[in-house]
């Protein structure tokens, strides 16, 4: 008797609109603030298959240098699924590496960035562990840096919501960035040209995609991490065992953009505690995609805790009770005038000083 497979179908309503998404889990963030827009089974931990080399290359970037070069060892050998066909004794830059790894899914390529990198894989993925547990990724583990199961079925696991947190956190690396948006790619080594084209198909088809990392195994099926932008908006997409991923990620992405206002919640320029302190600053605007009912639920609280400190406190944001972000409070050392100064002085300083 065949098997059929069963896929799990999510609606959820817009105005005049109904989706349907066929992924098993799946999460939407909001780039600016890093708050979940929706999400279905986001905190389900999956196997995620080559979307792992995300991470890869995060750890790489902050690790290596992109002009290095790697001389191609036999551990190459044991690459399988996906690859740029590296040979034996190839030379190859770090860069080319990855671009090989992020366009291509080059399974050969995240084995010689780990080697380059840390001089083995266990010791490149303890790498990526740290990491994920800097950022909070507290549902995700990994055993390689490629993204295949183990002879055991065993693979990377995360899930749709961590997955996201780690996309926000590369797309603040310009080389990433640079690097996932490229639609095609030539590399040329002291043996070869290679000319890569990108399997994101979305940089193709949806002029709002500004890139993404493809993934598939026969266990985790087809997995997707995605960034779009249009206007100032910019949301992230995630898709663990999605048949439709591609389109899926178009849909809910124009669901936040037509749904969601971009909000400046907290301007560096303008903040001010009080017409006492004009020297307490924050140092980051904050912004965030808000539809019309939530700003009308949004609370702002300041909290002074250390007056006399170089980080005096900080600055919550609140949409209906719920914490969407936070800024410190510092004291800006130029601004810190007489205290002989009286109060109309200290009112016409907090008035002009934007």
């Amino acid at each position: 008797m065949k098997q059929v497979a069963v896929f799990f179908v999510v609606f959820f309503l817009i105005p005049f609109k109904v989706w349907a998404i066929s992924a098993e889990s799946y999460a939407v963030m909001d780039y600016d603030s890093g708050r979940i827009l929706q999400s279905y089974n986001g905190e389900k931990e999956k196997l995620i298959a080559s979307t792992t080399k995300i991470m890869t290359a995060m750890i790489a970037l902050q690790n290596g240098s992109l002009e290095e070069t790697r001389k191609v060892g036999e551990e190459v050998l044991k690459a399988y699924g996906s690859a740029i066909y590296l040979s034996l004794g190839e030379e190859i830059t770090l860069r080319d590496l990855l671009y090989g790894l992020l366009l291509r899914s080059g399974n050969d390529a995240a084995i010689e960035i780990a080697y380059l990198i840390s001089g083995d894989m266990d010791s490149f993925v303890a790498k990526m562990n740290e990491l994920a547990y800097q950022l909070g990724m507290s549902h995700t583990k990994f055993i390689n840096n490629h993204g295949l199961e183990d002879e055991k079925g065993n693979g990377n696991t995360s899930t749709a919501i961590d997955m996201a947190v780690l996309m926000r956190y590369a797309l603040q690396n310009e080389t990433f960035r640079e690097i996932i948006k490229t639609k095609s790619y030539t590399a040329k080594t002291n043996e070869k040209t290679y000319v890569w084209q990108n399997k994101n198909k979305l940089l193709r088809t949806y002029e709002y995609n500004i890139g993404g990392k493809t993934g598939f195994t026969e266990k985790a099926r087809r997995t997707l991490v995605t960034a779009s932008k249009k206007d100032d908006k910019t949301c992230i997409v995630v898709t663990l065992n999605d048949g439709n991923d591609f389109a899926d990620h178009k849909n809910l992405c124009e669901s936040v953009f037509e749904n969601y206002d971009r909000v400046l919640l907290l301007d560096k320029k303008s903040f001010v505690v009080d017409i006492n302190h004009p020297e307490y600053i924050i140092k980051n605007d904050f912004y965030a995609l808000l539809t019309k009912e939530e700003q009308e639920k949004i609370e702002i609280e300041v909290k002074i805790t250390n007056p006399d400190a170089e980080e005096v406190g900080v600055v919550e944001i609140f949409q209906d009770k719920t914490l969407l972000g936070s800024e410190k409070i510092y004291q800006n050392k130029e601004e810190i005038k007489s205290t002989h100064e009286n109060f109309f002085q200290r009112f016409l300083r907090w008035l002009f000083r934007w």
